[in-house]
């Protein structure tokens, strides 16, 4: 379970202000439209959305793995060839949901999941058929909520639904206007706020350089997109530096991360998760990514992050992190089980008795005190800056 902190005192009011959106909106008649916007469809239960969606734009994964979401593909297009079969061929006139357009801007691989997300909001705020305010919020408020739920346990996708509707319609302006003012005063904000957001990995990358210096090891964990942006910088800028990769199992997303570093020319050894410990002598950093950033100042990311940061803290080596703004979350995990899991598929290469229990939990809990800075969008913070700037986001 996971636990809001007591510094945001507004969650109640908000709780009220949306319970009597969501009662006007259950008097309103639901159009199918609106109806296939609530659904998010969910391929398959045992593994989360958002690691079927890393198989597809990680070319180094495990068989089960790729088999998974070749699988959920397959199931969407034997779904549209037997509809089009039942139809006699012809092409129905089937209108766009929230959610097919957040899967389309997903096939950019560069593009992250949130940023995905924050383009289809706009979309729906571009393709709106409502004549008032209310209409629209309402339609904006449930296209979010059809986000959220295709991946209940994608941190950066509910923090950056969470944050655009914060920030897209907190303004007194649009009482004060005639709606299609408003609207074009909301859709101004939208493009705003996704040019932001496309606009972070850049701003981190350039913050970061002065931290990595002439001479410098540095230990990474995973496939990170800001994190090899940041190194990518640095490398244009002449900096001589070497790389550590762990392998990153079980989806060996470490191997994606060296491969794309040894095109850049920047040297980079490879190793075994439970090497760390035996390599941190090497080590004058560690640099690693984040699937969300929690009020507390910690991190959840990828599974084998904390015991990272606790040999790192042991042998005084500074832990830095790597995160966009809209993966700020409204979350305070108390240990590592209070988090919602994300499950993944684990291949150990032979076949495994029934009896014996697999830990498929996908990521972990990085407390505060384990970290030395975070890099992000709005600067250098240290961790006990993060709940400060948290509120400014969410006010």
């Amino acid at each position: 379970m996971w636990y809001r902190s007591a510094s945001f005192i507004l969650d109640k009011q908000e709780q009220l202000r949306n319970d009597a959106v969501t009662d006007d909106a259950e008097s309103r008649p639901h159009s199918p439209a609106s109806t296939a916007m609530e659904t998010a469809e969910n391929h398959n239960a045992n593994i989360s959305m958002y690691y079927q969606t890393r198989s597809a734009h990680h070319g180094v994964v495990t068989s089960d793995w790729l088999a998974q979401a070749q699988a959920a593909v397959a199931g969407n297009s034997d779904a549209a060839v037997l509809e089009n079969n039942v139809s006699g061929g012809k092409v129905k006139d089937k209108k766009l949901s929230v959610v097919d357009e957040f899967n389309n801007w997903r096939k950019q691989p560069e593009l992250a999941e949130a940023v995905a997300a924050i383009r289809a909001l706009a979309w729906v705020i571009r393709s709106s058929q409502a004549t008032t305010m209310m209409e629209l919020e309402i339609e904006l408020k449930k296209a979010s909520d059809s986000l959220k739920s295709w991946d209940t346990t994608s941190i950066s996708l509910t923090a950056g639904c969470d944050l655009f509707m914060r920030y897209v319609t907190r303004t007194s302006a649009l009482d004060r206007e005639d709606f299609s003012s408003a609207k074009s005063r909301l859709l101004e904000r939208a493009e705003k706020f996704g040019e932001i957001s496309y606009k972070a990995r850049r701003i981190i990358a350039m913050l970061s350089q002065d931290f990595i210096f002439d001479g410098c090891t540095i230990l990474v964990h995973g496939f990170s997109r800001v994190v090899l942006e940041a190194l990518r910088t640095a490398a244009e800028n002449k900096k001589m530096f070497r790389v550590l990769c762990t392998e990153g199992r079980p989806d060996r997303s470490g191997l994606r991360l060296s491969n794309e570093l040894a095109k850049l020319d920047i040297p980079v050894k490879l190793l075994i998760d439970s090497a760390v410990a035996y390599s941190m002598d090497e080590v004058d950093m560690v640099f690693v990514g984040a699937d969300g950033v929690v009020e507390s100042g910690g991190i959840i990311n990828m599974m084998g992050t904390y015991q990272i940061a606790l040999v790192a803290k042991s042998m005084n080596k500074p832990v830095y992190v790597a995160a966009e703004s809209y993966k700020f979350a409204r979350l305070y995990p108390l240990d590592q089980k209070d988090m919602e899991p994300a499950l993944r598929p684990i291949d150990f290469g032979v076949p495994i008795p029934s009896k014996v229990e697999v830990e498929t939990s996908a990521r972990d809990y990085t407390p505060p005190q384990y970290l030395t800075l975070l890099f992000t969008d709005l600067g250098v913070l240290t961790p006990s800056v993060v709940s400060d700037e948290l509120i400014q986001l969410y006010l």
